[in-house]
């Protein structure tokens, strides 16, 4: 019985996560395997206060725990549903150019 819940517990483990469009994993808190899509960087303005969603004029502050490192170097936007009309999730953002 014990095998039989560890393996549970092992298989469950990337369950339902999608993944970008260059292969790595949205994390599950962030996707709930729909919520998650590559944007373009023109959808994402910075201002002062932080990243702008241009589509919902939503301000996500620099330091917001929402905001995420993006490991392929673009923008990508988790938000209800993944519509694009909701409240944003997670925000993985690529690094600033030197």
């Amino acid at each position: 019985m014990l095998i039989s819940i560890s393996c549970l517990f092992l298989a469950g483990d990337g369950v339902g996560a999608h993944e970008a469009k260059t292969g790595w994993r949205y994390p599950y808190a962030c996707c709930s395997n729909k919520d998650c899509r590559e944007v373009p960087a023109r959808m994402v303005n910075e201002s002062a206060e932080g990243y702008v969603i241009r589509t919902t004029g939503e301000i996500i502050s620099y330091d917001d725990k929402r905001i995420r490192h993006s490991p392929d170097g673009v923008f990508h936007w988790c938000s209800i549903s993944g519509k694009a009309d909701t409240k944003t999730i997670c925000l993985f953002v690529p690094p600033k150019a030197f």
